[in-house]
């Protein structure tokens, strides 16, 4: 269905199913990319995707490396316990994207209070949270002013040069870009880090694994987005003819939603689909999505991964739970998620 053109993702269409909870804590949030049909879609797409290419996030290896290691080194510097979601997930998360986007030193303290605001897992004050998306879009309207008047070498600067991200609307199209990556892929990319740590801990089996062969790491991260696809907010289309999936007639102008949680747990795709198993040769998992709105940051937050894991386990062997699984406090909002991670060594 996700890859079917029958359905659509045009969001102004006054028929769409689209889910509205959050609308008046994100007012006038549009993101292009996402709400987009052919063919307007591609070109669009295009003109960004060459920026999240394997080539391109290949070239973010050494900063990631870099960023994680000072983490540990903080983490390392302390006597224990720490929380590894508040000392390595979401910092990581968020320096990276602070890299991709060319954010100076000198802004990404402030940068950062704003997206933990927009990602904070506890009842944050839905006046607090309209404030800071409010401070972020106003934040990136200025950045993105900037990098189309000094086009640096760096993602916004190099999209500034292309014809769909000239004037003012241009400009605004940048903005919604940088939006999307923070409320997409910071959260998403620093809980995945967290349950990754998790599961690796209960699985030691998994985890003596993947120390005697580092060369595994890539498997074990496949197997982990398949195994909690954390974003489990549904994938919301529209109808545009009659569709017949599985038996079932959809008719034209009805909304679908595509859970890809269920699907990455679906007995008919993945042999035992509930057991984790970092050597599982079966990793077309739908946990970044499909079809033509596949989620762009894929490359970006499976390097992260990779360097965090192996990074982490190399260079702290011993590490342990400091707290009982049973009271790690697990949290479902836009995704599963836990919220602290206390760890020992």
């Amino acid at each position: 269905m996700l890859g079917d053109a029958r359905f659509s993702s045009d969001r102004s269409h006054p028929d769409f199913p689209w889910m509205r909870v959050g609308e008046a804590v994100f007012p006038g949030f549009r993101p292009s990319l996402i709400e987009m049909d052919p063919p307007e879609h591609g070109p669009a797409r295009r003109a960004v995707a060459g920026e999240f290419a394997i080539r391109r996030i290949r070239e973010l290896r050494p900063k990631v490396q870099c960023i994680v290691d000072g983490l540990l080194d903080d983490v390392l510097a302390g006597a224990g316990p720490a929380d590894l979601v508040s000392a390595l997930a979401v910092p990581m998360s968020g320096l990276v994207l602070c890299e991709l986007l060319g954010i100076p030193t000198s802004d990404r303290q402030e940068f950062t209070t704003n997206t933990m605001v927009l990602t904070a897992h506890d009842s944050v004050d839905a006046d607090r949270v309209a404030e800071s998306f409010r401070s972020l879009i106003a934040y990136f309207d200025a950045l993105c002013a900037a990098k189309m008047t000094e086009r640096p070498e760096d993602l916004l600067g190099r999209l500034a040069g292309h014809q769909l991200f000239s004037g003012d609307e241009g400009r605004w199209a940048m903005v919604e870009l940088c939006i999307l990556l923070v409320v997409a892929g910071l959260e998403t990319t620093a809980t995945m880090t967290a349950l990754g740590v998790l599961a690796l801990l209960e699985h030691p089996d998994q985890l003596a694994l993947l120390t005697a062969d580092p060369g595994l790491t890539p498997a074990a991260v496949e197997e982990l987005l398949r195994f909690f696809s954390v974003a489990e907010l549904p994938l919301i289309r529209r109808a545009t003819a009659d569709v017949e999936i599985g038996g079932t007639l959809i008719r034209e102008g009805e909304g679908v939603a595509a859970l890809s949680a269920a699907a990455n747990r679906d007995p008919a795709a993945f042999a035992d689909p509930d057991t984790f198993d970092v050597t599982r040769d079966n990793r077309r998992h739908l946990a970044f999505g499909s079809g033509p709105h596949q989620c762009l940051g894929k490359n970006l937050a499976r390097l992260e991964l990779c360097i965090v894991l192996d990074t982490l386990f190399r260079r702290i062997p011993t590490l342990r739970l400091a707290t009982p699984r049973d009271e790690l406090p697990f949290v479902n909002g836009s995704g599963f998620s836990v919220s602290a991670l206390p760890v020992t060594w």
